[in-house]
């Protein structure tokens, strides 16, 4: 259940950014929020890798 609390907490660390981007035009929060969402996608690809270890293990 790591791994949840692990994306649970990411994801809400962004908020920041994506309010600073979206509400408020910030580029540079816009930066940060894209290169948090490649983060996400390696994450997440980790993750389904670890489910289909233990799924055919």
């Amino acid at each position: 259940m790591s791994k949840y609390t692990e994306l649970k907490s990411f994801v809400d660390g962004l908020e920041d950014d994506f309010g600073k981007f979206f509400d408020k035009g910030n580029k540079a929060a816009g930066t940060r929020v894209r290169k948090a969402m490649q983060d996400l996608k390696k994450m997440a690809q980790d993750i389904r890798a670890e489910v289909q270890a233990k799924k055919t293990a």
